[in-house]
């Protein structure tokens, strides 16, 4: 059913507000810039409803095999049925008023505006709260990058720690680290199509800026280069599809990854960033907007709209994600 509009807002379409559609326009608009949305999946989203949602999913089993002798007993494998939960247990919600003089007065359409900004405004804060889920997951038991000479000496699945980060800002040590960043995977048998990386815009200027060969494919460009859902490069880089994401930045601003390790803590003079790289399967993401509303507000002569953005996240497979720290001092 339609909501009426007050007097003078003349600029929605038929003078009716539709929570329903403006929902699924966000949701689209959202999709389209989120760069999570681009390198996870999700396979369980359509077992969620609310918020609070649980979907129970059974690990895949690792199956033995052994050598056989011809006339042996050959004993069959229990398999094991662990189970992953994925909780939706994330919700933002964004509200915001259209007064009635503003509308009448605005040539501008004032649905059009809300969706775009909603939707990256909700980008903002989704992106944030699962690459930090991404991040505190990793979990491949990998090696440390000291320039460009690997070591045996980071914490299982990191590439420089904060205390010991990864300089990428000469030569090509920013390609380096993505080379050792996929050999990891490339250890855990993780398959070598959907891999990504994300990283944030710094890494991408410094790498390209110290001269290093790749810069000159991605100065060009091409014809279908763009940067949809922050795509940094046309193609990919070392087998990856690679992405940008502010959320990745460390100035000390709201919306960011962090490190959660007490014993050491990102410089948040934007010198040290977190660069993640993984699989698309070993991330799995349930999104959708629960509800929107049109109500009129109390105090003003405006309409109120709220909406309420439910979603979460869980890695489901941590051989498959893999955590650098990098700076450029």
């Amino acid at each position: 059913m339609a909501i009426s509009a007050s007097a003078g807002y003349g600029n929605l379409p038929s003078g009716n507000f539709l929570p329903e559609i403006f929902s699924q326009k966000v949701l689209k608009f959202f999709r389209r810039a989120s760069v999570v949305e681009d390198i996870t999946n999700t396979d369980y989203a359509g077992e969620i409803e609310n918020f609070g949602d649980t979907v129970r999913i059974i690990k895949e089993p690792t199956v033995t095999v052994s050598q056989y002798t011809r006339g042996a007993v050959v004993n069959p494998q229990d398999l094991a049925d662990d189970q992953i939960t994925l909780v939706v247990d994330k919700a933002n919600a964004f509200a915001f008023k259209i007064d009635d003089i503003e509308e009448r007065q605005s040539h501008v359409n004032f649905e059009a505006l809300a969706t775009s900004s909603g939707a990256f405004a909700l980008k903002r804060k989704y992106d944030a709260t699962v690459l930090q889920a991404i991040s505190d997951g990793a979990g491949i038991a990998a090696s440390a990058v000291s320039g460009t000479t690997l070591t045996t000496t980071a914490a299982a699945g990191t590439l420089g720690t904060a205390n010991a980060p990864i300089n990428v800002e000469t030569d090509d040590a920013g390609i380096n680290m993505m080379l050792a960043m996929a050999r990891l995977l490339d250890d855990q048998s993780v398959p070598e199509e959907n891999r990504w990386f994300v990283a944030p815009p710094i890494f991408y200027e410094k790498m390209f800026q110290a001269g290093n060969k790749i810069a000159e494919v991605q100065v060009t460009g091409d014809d279908t280069s763009n940067l949809r859902n922050g795509l940094a490069t046309p193609g990919t880089l070392a087998g990856f599809r690679c992405y940008k994401s502010t959320a990745l930045n460390s100035t000390g601003g709201v919306d960011q990854v962090t490190l959660t390790d007490a014993s050491a803590t990102l410089a948040t003079d934007g010198s040290e960033n977190v660069v993640l790289a993984g699989h698309m399967s070993a991330v799995s993401t349930a999104s959708h907007i629960a509800k929107t509303e049109v109500v009129r507000s109390t105090e003003s002569f405006s309409d109120v709209i709220r909406g309420l953005h439910v979603f979460g996240s869980k890695v489901l497979r941590q051989e498959a994600v893999v955590r650098g720290v990098i700076d450029f001092a």
